[in-house]
């Protein structure tokens, strides 16, 4: 019978082989598009036996949900601390106002996008793919709602209407710039930002 630490080694090292194989699956995405993805692409992405990744996800549905779960806790924990770091300096609502110092949070959501619609363009891309294939495949779709479920029941928000609508004018920013020809400065996002923070 396995000691304790020997299964703990094995769960580790699988939650390490399925990372690997997230991480690849996002690779293969950005540069081929959810149609490049099969066991085998992945496989060769990760460098790694194709009998690895069947055995972590036997289908390809298997694998894209967990892959769009993914995404989703990375980019619900990157906005949760963006949001909370803000809110300790100045509160979302009074986002307009950088008196009290440091970035407002129109400062730190405009550079996030920014980062995202430039540096980590092809990372947004293939998430954006992903969360669009779950219009085509509706067993997907649980995982594509899942970082609005995280989001939503991470931050505090006092108007529900309100939020949604800031995380549909976040969407709407980053599809809009994903399509332009260069991607939009934090500069430029900004007066955007700022507007879909304020009370109205």
């Amino acid at each position: 019978m396995p000691r304790q630490g020997q299964v703990d080694g094995r769960k580790a090292r699988g939650e390490r082989r399925r990372k690997e194989i997230i991480d690849a699956t996002l690779r293969v995405i950005e540069r081929e598009g959810v149609a490049g993805v099969t066991h085998r692409t992945v496989a060769r992405e990760a460098g790694i036996p194709t009998a690895s990744t069947t055995y972590h996800y036997a289908t390809l549905d298997d694998l894209l949900i967990a892959t769009l779960m993914s995404c989703a806790r990375d980019m619900a924990t990157e906005v949760y601390w963006m949001i909370d770091r803000a809110r300790s300096r100045e509160g979302l609502r009074r986002s307009a106002d950088s008196s009290l110092g440091g970035p407002s949070a129109a400062e730190e959501v405009s550079q996030l996008l920014a980062e995202a619609l430039g540096p980590r363009r092809g990372r947004t891309m293939a998430e954006y793919e992903l969360y669009l294939l779950a219009a085509r495949k509706p067993e997907l779709r649980p995982a594509a709602r899942r970082w609005l479920d995280v989001l939503t029941s991470m931050v505090r928000h006092d108007d529900e209407v309100a939020f949604r609508v800031f995380l549909a004018g976040i969407d709407g920013l980053l599809i809009q710039g994903l399509i332009d020809d260069e991607p939009p400065t934090a500069e430029e996002l900004r007066p955007v930002v700022e507007y879909l923070l304020k009370p109205h």
